[in-house]
């Protein structure tokens, strides 16, 4: 018998979240092993409970969408425990890179279970930590970094899902369409000092996201060739360009053909430190997997293996 904590998001899937919780719960209560709600008032309770209750667990389970998969994330990688994903949020993009069933909670659930008798996946994980320009930085003690398992964005992209996460309305997409429309009616590009495995950029550009994941915002492929267990990410640089160059190039980026503009550099590393330029428009917040991150300057390197999954084959 194994013991598994319990993460859920009620709000997930626009309300979902609550009745596939209850659905997880009594699928995960009714097998062979031993069942801890860890679900806490908001996410860094949640957080603090997982890692509290870490050391007696087996694995530790996730119910909800994006939001849920990253704290579970940050709550597992760099530890021997798996995380086991019940995807029913609205985008779901780590459970979609794994091919895991989505909005199916009886066959998440059962997946998982099964992944408990076989041998978990190691993927790849980014490790991202606030760094000082000049400073070496340390990522040796795991409870201070930040986990990203898809994406971390810090241009356009991050400045549009920052300026939605502040409206009210309208309910769900449209709030990120009336973001795009906002950051385009006074866009610049943005100043940013690039460091990629020790080699040094000075530019400015549009777009900067770091990628051990092909998705990211509910499908957005931004580096559709990215892997999440061949020990880089992939640094997505959009070169500067006007409005209109960018309103067309930006819808590209849900199919992945942004990558093949001469305006767009795909770069494969294992560490990046990103700093905005000064002198220069300052870059926006930076976003890992969806979740407010913080600003510039951050360290961030591709840890391999840090991450285990269940149920996925």
């Amino acid at each position: 018998m194994s013991r598994l904590g319990v993460l859920v998001n009620p709000a997930a899937g626009h309300g979902r979240g609550a009745l596939a919780g209850r659905e997880a719960l009594s699928a995960l209560g009714g097998s062979e092993h031993e069942i801890l709600d860890l679900t806490g008032s908001d996410a860094d309770d949640a957080l603090r409970r997982a890692r509290k209750a870490m050391w007696e667990l087996d694995a530790l389970v996730a119910v909800g969408g994006d939001g849920m998969a990253h704290l579970g994330v940050n709550a597992v990688a760099g530890t021997t425990v798996p995380l086991g994903l019940v995807p029913v949020g609205s985008g779901n993009d780590l459970a979609r890179n794994l091919g895991l069933a989505v909005h199916d909670v009886s066959r998440a659930v059962a997946d998982l279970l099964a992944g408990l008798h076989t041998e978990p996946r190691h993927l790849d994980a980014i490790a991202t930590q606030v760094h000082q320009p000049g400073e070496p930085g340390d990522d040796t003690d795991d409870t201070t970094l930040e986990w990203t398992a898809c994406v971390l964005s810090a241009g356009f992209d991050a400045a549009v899902n920052d300026r939605a996460n502040h409206y009210r309305w309208p309910r769900g997409g449209g709030r990120y369409v009336r973001g795009v429309l906002g950051e385009l009616a006074g866009f610049r590009p943005y100043g940013y000092r690039i460091t990629i495995d020790g080699v040094v950029r000075e530019l400015p550009a549009t777009l900067v996201a770091l990628a051990n994941a092909t998705s990211f915002g509910g499908g957005m492929r931004i580096a559709p060739d990215a892997q999440l267990d061949d020990g880089l990410m992939d640094v997505v640089i959009g070169h500067a360009m006007g409005r209109g160059a960018l309103l067309r190039l930006f819808p590209q980026v849900y199919s992945g053909r942004h990558v093949g503009s001469a305006r767009v550099d795909v770069i494969r590393a294992r560490e990046v430190i990103l700093e905005a330029l000064p002198g220069r428009r300052p870059p926006p917040p930076v976003y890992a997997d969806g979740e407010l991150l913080g600003r510039l300057p951050i360290r961030a390197r591709l840890r391999p293996g840090a991450l285990q999954l269940l149920g996925t084959g």
